[in-house]
């Protein structure tokens, strides 16, 4: 981890340094408590500096909220096009992420010390140990409240689980994996005919989810990869916790393992575009990288009559992220065509949301299973 220092109690102070983002420390840090008026934290932060809390824990989320909301006031230019308010709510998402960011709590062997502050714990070591077995969080650690509290909502989720009416059973998602609440595309996995096959593979398994549909649709050997660590973690938890771990091997592997498939799975990032932080990568994909490498590499691990499955949404052509015709492009040079294309439409809140940006986009969204093979 990176270091902070800041300036205290007459004496510099030093803390290790947690961003998910990957932000560097903050240059410039100030210490606030329950003096520090909303406008004036507003007004450092959006200059770029720090205020490290050191009131009560409720009145810090309450000084979070205030900012958040002059934020969210700033007014929306008019867009001429769907892609230009793509970018536009990009910018304004990140633009809001660096200011609210810059409310800072400090944790000690990750306990929050300030008044009102209820028991992080549990969901610090969580979100940081790999290995939760061992307690490796240090001595004095500080980060943003935004942060923290996004910790905390996602050990209570993971608690609770996801409900997966294809496993009737509950998936349950570490901090910074992906969470499968958006079902649509399990069902399309769900549904798919199968011809038989003996292993199958699980391309960026994330919490392993779409390598259990497998299972319970009788595949008796599937193989699901992985390259972030949490994810590895989290799919093996999931895996154990529905007793499926004879029939699921989870591997750390760029996209492809050694050997063939008959048949090979995977749900892609759908986006094209910059991801800023973990959990982002599981939406965004610059440049399409992990979709391209999946299509460009099925040829070689398909078994003859082998099927590959993919799993998109068509969001980035509506969007304008991504032409019309991209894809079957990229299907067709990969030395791979259509079978068969399943569609059904997203169930998600923001589909029907009039004030989201990209409301024009959301509500004609389709989302798609390729079946393919090799030409």
């Amino acid at each position: 981890m990176n270091q902070i220092n800041w300036y205290e109690k007459n004496k510099t102070q030093t803390a290790d340094w947690q961003s998910e983002a990957g932000n560097p420390p903050p240059k410039a840090l100030v210490i606030a408590d329950d003096t520090t008026k909303a406008d004036e934290a507003y007004r450092l932060a959006c200059e770029g500096t720090a205020l490290l809390y050191r009131g009560d824990f409720q009145n810090a989320k309450q000084l979070l909220q205030a900012i958040t909301r002059r934020v969210d006031r700033k007014p929306v230019k008019p867009a001429a096009t769907m892609l230009e308010s793509f970018h536009q709510h990009r910018a304004r998402q990140i633009g809001r992420a660096n200011i609210t960011n810059k409310v800072l709590i400090e944790l000690k062997y990750g306990q929050c010390e300030l008044p009102r502050a209820p028991d992080v714990k549990a969901a610090v070591q969580g979100a940081l140990i790999m290995d939760e077995k061992k307690d490796k969080l240090p001595a004095r650690l500080v980060l943003s409240l935004r942060e923290l509290l996004g910790m905390v909502g996602a050990h209570e989720w993971r608690k609770k689980g996801v409900p997966i009416p294809a496993l009737n059973a509950n998936i349950h998602a570490h901090y910074g994996v992906y969470s499968p609440v958006r079902g649509e595309y399990l069902e399309l996995i769900d549904q798919a005919p199968l011809n038989n096959p003996q292993v199958a593979w699980d391309i960026g398994t994330g919490t392993g989810v779409i390598a259990a549909v497998l299972v319970t649709r009788g595949i008796k050997q599937v193989m699901a990869t992985e390259t972030n660590p949490r994810a590895l973690i989290c799919a093996g938890e999931n895996i154990q916790r529905l007793n499926m771990q004879s029939n699921i091997q989870v591997v750390e592997a760029d996209l492809f393992p050694e050997g063939k498939a008959d048949l090979i799975v995977c749900n892609p990032p759908w986006l094209p575009a910059k991801a800023n932080t973990t959990i982002e990568q599981a939406v965004y994909d610059r440049d399409s990288q992990m979709l391209k490498g999946y299509l460009n590499g099925l040829k070689a691990h398909l078994n003859p009559d082998g099927e590959a499955w993919l799993v998109m949404s068509d969001l980035a052509e509506l969007i304008g992220l991504r032409k019309p015709d991209e894809l079957q492009a990229w299907i067709t040079a990969a030395g791979l065509h259509v079978i068969h294309k399943s569609d059904t439409q997203p169930k998600h809140g923001k589909a029907q949301d009039k004030q989201d940006p990209l409301f024009a986009a959301r509500s004609k969204e389709v989302t798609s299973l390729y079946r393919l093979k090799s030409v």
